[in-house]
């Protein structure tokens, strides 16, 4: 039975859509969410803004049951959650062709990782199926527990806190079906790998690789379970309740095998993990120099031993980067030593930048497994799961820059939730009003304006020659920002600041639209400029390590490059216009996620903190400019059919259009004609008001309804109560009459009885004798009749008998005397033609019984059944041998109307082997109930082989693995043998790496034993390119499909010879410049012994096969 769920105005917790709040006002918005989230609602809306309460608990609304509720339904059309959302979001792209996107913003601990993973859930959920969509689908999913290892982090708000920002384009086909992805990752807190705040942990990828690696992988990458060993893991927090780091480095290998990695791929990745943690360890002691410096050597040289032999890199290499540092400028080369501190930060500079890049890199991976591989121009939704704004007691310059992402954010937000009421609105044919708002694009420009930006600013001051530090930093901005009415200092040039104890010397404040935030300049200009020395990225390049060599390219020493890389800052402005472009073309849709607590636990609701994240989320500030046209609108038809009751002349049904009923409806509810407006497909209700006013009818109405309903129910029931207990009066004083006349009948009847036995008895024996004296008279009577009787029936009998006989004599002398006339009369037509009347009388009756016969006796249809019924009459000789002909080529026709075209395609394949090598190869009998599988590898479905497979463009008739002879020796080495139209390929069964590939029209001959052996020899043409090294000499355990293969492709290519094919005891393979006899002897069977073979001089290969018993 199908349970409806309840609408968004159906018994309201609290307000569903905060647009409908009234009054209005931060604390009315706050004491909403409350009251939902008592009632576990953790959903309301702002209109089509989603905003999203972390419950801190599992919940029963995310049930398959709960998906298919939402599919194809209208938005306001149920109570309000993230699938509405995400299926108007789905359904958007799907149907009206419209480019979306689905931006969840949120501070840590807010839910917004879950948020993304519902919607991609959903969306999954909602689409097509089939081999391929489900296979892209479980790609897109699990390309999320990979990034989730390597980017998440537990902090203290937070045990699975997203430590980058992340946005995936999801890119579908004309049908709705998901065809791959895109990844961009943004900012990624990479000072996070060396040092981590009390109470956080480091990256999950590092736990989950001490906690759940088998012994043998940690021993081969140098590693021990105990964290304590590792500087660069925290201790504190190393274990955290509810997340089980075994289980999930499991889930994470899964996860990378199934969105594509190779295995290498992922032994990779181990190991520059492994060797992020082994650099942790790497610690210094200063040296004095004979010149008074200090230079700094490695204390115990144990770990950077170790982490040089994971990565292939020369200890003396790295060793000198982390002592000196050169400086090159033109033609010069200045190189100087580093202090303790200084090689402290290079350590450190090159581990935050080996993971970072590695991060990117796996993006960078994933992207190549789940992008779309068809061309054409794809539907795209895209999911934005980054930073909210974060205001904390010490901000610097992640925060800086977080929060000018969220400035950019809430102007195209600002901007397209105005652009999408103002096309509603001139859709709809109503009078579009301007809407006073605060535009916060001043800010953007103080922080991203060429010129005068704080980014701009902090860019010159890091490329600037001389002493740049923090404080000039903080001076430059005092003197160019110092008139900013958003950006206030200590010493701006405005003296109402300079007694402002709350602003210190060191920092400066810029008023945001969500509220001022304090920035500390320390560390501004380092974190900027990401400083890493040449010398470290030279000796990365150096290593041995393909992918270390992939990730420091500008370490090659041919490619040097002096100008200075771009800083943080700039590089992250960059890619947040990209952003802002790419969002700009795509239909919006919004998901606030709210933390409620800062214990993560459930039932707990701080107002002061959500009252803190409702401010710099903006949401009062996105009410107010819902509410500024029309609050509340909905469709006539939904409209009519919810508050038709409210009128007489609209209940119970209105025959109309649905437009002039609501307008019916409206006129009799008397309502001002200021508080709606009619559009083409909608009413517009511009205050809350109104719709409560109409709730509140609707409510009334209801209710006397019910009441209704209710008087009408009772009277049913008593009256059906009063027939009852009538109808049971009835029936019991019935059976108790019946009871009551029953038992005087019975006593009337016993009396009657006894009377009517004495009678009956004096009757009976008088009755008695007068019939026995009857009977003996009739007795007597019967036996006289009885002789008379006999008498005349045998008189009759004689006469009878008589008579019978006469007449049969007359009837006999009439049919002779009537033939005889009839004869003389009609002789003269029948003299002429009854001969022949007769022969084709007597053909046609013998025929009939022929082919009747013939039908009952027909054989089987199997066309190897020669059976047929014998010949009855000679004069059918040739009639029986043509149907037993026709008979057979009809059941071969109707035997082969049943092949399909690969049936057809295979019994010629068998059909041709048969040709080949039936009676001319031992082989041959135990292949023939073998079918031809022809991929016995599986290429186009194992991963393992996906680029081997990829690298050609036809199709691949046979793939199966087979043993290339070594002439040298005689031993075999396993080779994977693919067969294409054009080529014979030979691949490496390991690395998937082409050893050889032979063009067909290369091809001259194969060469085969007679013997029950796998051995053949590809004969090459002489002087073509692939018989450089001469002929191949393989063996194969499915030598008849693959020669039968060789030799159909060749019979059926008109564009070259067919092949030949020799079968001999003794042949001749080309071996370089040498030719070489190959001898197959018999030899008797032993125990064990199977096909060998061995090199008995220069000129000749031996190969003995056992004897078949």
């Amino acid at each position: 039975m199908e349970v409806k769920t309840k609408s968004l105005l159906d018994n309201m917790i609290g307000v569903g859509d905060m647009v409908l709040l009234e009054p209005l006002s931060e604390e009315s918005f706050i004491e909403n969410l409350r009251k939902r989230f008592d009632h576990n609602e953790i959903y309301t809306y702002i209109g089509s803004v989603v905003i999203s309460v972390n419950p801190y608990k599992s919940m029963l609304i995310y049930t398959p049951e709960r998906v298919e509720e939402y599919r194809n339904r209208n938005f306001y059309e149920l109570s309000p959650h993230i699938y509405a959302l995400a299926d108007e979001a789905y359904r958007s792209l799907r149907d009206q062709d419209k480019d979306q996107c689905i931006l969840i913003t949120g501070e840590s601990g807010a839910g917004k990782t879950e948020a993304s993973k519902l919607v991609m859930s959903y969306v999954a959920a909602v689409c097509g199926k089939g081999q391929e969509v489900n296979k892209v689908k479980e790609q897109l999913l699990q390309s999320n527990p990979v990034l989730e290892a390597f980017g998440n982090a537990k902090t203290v708000r937070n045990d699975n806190s997203s430590r980058f920002g992340k946005y995936m384009d999801i890119e579908f086909d004309f049908k709705g079906d998901p065809l791959g992805g895109v990844i961009s990752n943004y900012l990624l807190e990479k000072s996070r790998v060396v040092k981590q705040p009390r109470g956080e942990r480091n990256f999950h990828i590092f736990y989950q690789l001490l906690s759940g690696a088998s012994d043998d992988t940690l021993k081969k990458l140098k590693l021990d379970r105990d964290f304590s060993k590792y500087n660069y893991l925290s201790l504190d927090s190393a274990v955290v309740n509810g997340l089980d780091d075994a289980t999930n480095f499991r889930t994470v290998r899964n996860a990378m095998q199934i969105v594509g990695f190779m295995e290498d791929e992922v032994q990779s990745v181990l190991e520059l993990v492994a060797a992020v943690l082994k650099l942790g360890n790497i610690e210094f002691k200063p040296e004095s120099r004979c010149n008074g410096t200090d230079e700094s050597r490695v204390k115990d040289k144990n770990d950077l031993k170790e982490m040089c032999e994971l990565l292939g890199i020369e200890q003396s290499v790295l060793e000198r980067a982390f002592s000196y540092r050169t400086v090159e400028a033109k033609m010069e080369k200045v190189s100087t030593t580093l202090n303790v501190a200084q090689a402290y930060y290079a350590r450190d500079a090159l581990a935050k930048n080996l993971y970072s890049r590695l991060f990117s890199w796996i993006v960078n991976r994933i992207n190549e497994s789940i992008k779309a591989q068809a061309k054409t121009r794809h539907k795209v939704m895209g999911v934005l799961d980054i930073y909210g704004f974060e205001i904390f007691e010490d901000n610097s310059f992640e925060q800086f820059i977080i929060n000018y992402c969220n400035e950019k954010l809430q102007q195209i937000f600002i901007e397209l939730t105005l652009r999408e009421e103002q096309e509603e609105y001139v859709r709809e044919g109503i009078e579009w009003t301007n809407i006073e708002y605060f535009n916060n694009a001043i800010i953007c420009d103080l922080i991203e304006n060429h010129q005068n930006g704080i980014l701009a600013m902090l860019d010159e001051e890091c490329l600037r020659p001389g002493t740049v530090t923090d404080e000039t930093f903080l001076d430059k901005l005092n003197m160019i920002c110092a008139e900013h009415q958003h950006f206030e200092s200590r010493l701006s040039k405005n003296s109402k600041f300079l007694n402002d104890h709350s602003l210190p010397h060191c920092c400066f404040r810029i008023q945001h639209y969500a509220g001022k935030v304090l920035y500390r300049v320390e560390g501004f200009v380092d974190k900027n400029n990401d400083l890493l020395y040449r010398d470290l990225s030279q000796a990365m390049y150096k290593a041995n390590h393909t992918l270390i060599k992939h990730l420091f390219p500008e370490g090659n020493p041919a490619k040097v490059n002096l100008k200075r890389p771009p800083t943080a800052g700039f590089q992250f402005k960059a890619s947040v216009g990209t952003l802002m472009r790419n969002l700009q073309t795509k239909n919006p849709n919004y998901i606030r996620c709210i933390k409620p607590n800062d214990k993560k636990a459930p039932h707990i609701f701080t107002e002061s903190l959500v009252c803190h994240q409702v401010r710099y989320l903006g949401l009062m500030e996105n009410v107010r400019v819902r509410r500024a046209g029309y609050a509340f609108r909905q469709a006539y038809e939904p409209c009519l059919e919810r508050y038709k009751m409210l009128c007489k002349r609209t209940w119970p049904h209105w025959r109309g259009p649905a437009r002039e009923g609501v307008e019916m409806l409206m006129a009799d509810l008397q309502v001002p004609a200021e508080e709606f407006s009619y559009g083409r497909s909608k009413i517009f209700i511009r205050n809350p008001r109104t719709l409560f006013f109409l709730e509140e009818r609707r409510r009334q109405c209801l209710q006397d309804l019910a009441t209704l309903i209710q008087k009408i129910y009772r009277g049913w029931k008593c009256r059906t109560h009063f027939l009852l207990l009538k109808k049971s009066q009835i029936v019991v004083a019935a059976w108790y009459r019946r009871y009551a006349q029953q038992k005087k009948y019975e006593k009337i009847k016993s009396a009657t009885t006894v009377v009517q036995s004495y009678t009956r008895g004096w009757q009976a024996r008088k009755l008695l004798r007068e019939l026995k004296h009857q009977k003996r008279c009739e007795e007597a009577v019967t036996t006289i009749a009885a002789y008379w009787h006999g008498t005349q029936a045998r008189m009759e009998l004689r006469r009878l008998k008589q008579e019978v006989r006469n007449k049969h004599a007359v009837t006999v002398i009439w049919a002779y005397w009537q033939g005889t006339k009839v004869r003389r009369e009609y002789r003269k037509f029948f003299r002429a033609n009854a001969g022949k009347k007769i022969y084709d009388f007597t053909i046609q009756r013998i025929m009939q019984k022929y082919f009747l016969g013939l039908k009952r006796t027909l054989p089987s249809m199997s066309p190897v059944d020669k059976n047929w019924p014998a010949r009855p009459y000679v004069f059918l000789d040739g009639v029986h041998t043509e149907l037993r002909r026709i008979f057979h080529l009809w059941r071969c026709k109707k035997y082969k109307s049943k092949f399909t075209e690969e049936k057809k395609a295979v019994y010629e394949e068998k059909l041709e082997a048969s040709e080949l090598f039936k009676d001319k190869k031992s082989l041959y009998p135990s292949s023939v109930s073998q079918p031809f599988k022809g991929d016995y590898l599986e290429i186009s479905k194992n991963p393992k082989y996906q680029k081997l497979n990829s690298s050609f463009d036809e199709k691949v008739l046979l793939a199966d693995v087979v043993n290339k002879i070594n002439r040298a020796n005689g031993k075999g080495t396993t080779r994977i043998l693919l067969l294409t139209k054009k080529n014979v390929v030979l691949a490496d069964q390991k690395t998937g790496q082409v050893k050889a590939s032979v063009p067909l029209p290369d091809l001259t001959s194969v060469s085969v034993s007679t013997q029950n052996d796998g051995f053949f020899a590809l004969r090459l043409k002489e002087g073509s390119a692939s018989a450089v090294k001469g002929d191949f000499l393989l063996s194969s355990e499915h030598l008849i499909e693959t020669i039968t293969k060789l030799h159909h492709i060749g019979s059926t290519a008109s564009d070259r010879e067919q092949l030949n094919v020799d079968i001999s005891d003794e042949f001749l393979v080309q071996f370089k410049q040498d030719k070489v006899c190959v001898k197959f002897i018999q030899v008797a069977p032993k125990n064990g012994n199977s096909v060998s073979c061995k090199r008995k001089n220069n000129r000749l290969l031996e190969v003995t096969v056992p004897a078949s018993a």
